[in-house]
């Protein structure tokens, strides 16, 4: 089943942040464990909220890539970038639809 996580997070680097995001998929790219996907939302409501919604083909996945080295490294360093601790949600899909 797929699993999500969800990321709140809020910030003023949000370039940096998103950088950032973008070395930890270069490498993760190709582990059996990594993300099949990810999704940076803003919130128009507050200005410098985010969410982001990271996807994992399972929940084991998810939790063995939890409990790397390297995202606890890279957790490390996108909390540096927040204005605030980000909070995770963990979800498990239920139901998807592609309506294009």
């Amino acid at each position: 089943m797929t699993f999500v996580q969800i990321i709140d997070f809020e910030t003023d680097r949000i370039d940096e942040l998103k950088a950032l995001a973008d070395e930890m998929a270069d490498q993760l790219a190709g582990r059996d464990n990594s993300p099949t996907d990810r999704l940076i939302l803003e919130d128009r409501g507050r200005p410098g909220r985010y969410l982001a919604v990271i996807a994992f083909n399972s929940y084991e996945e998810a939790m063995r890539n939890s409990g790397d080295p390297e995202t606890g490294k890279f957790a490390e360093r996108m909390a540096a970038l927040c204005t605030r601790p980000p909070s995770f949600t963990d979800c498990d899909v239920i139901d998807r639809a592609d309506f294009t």
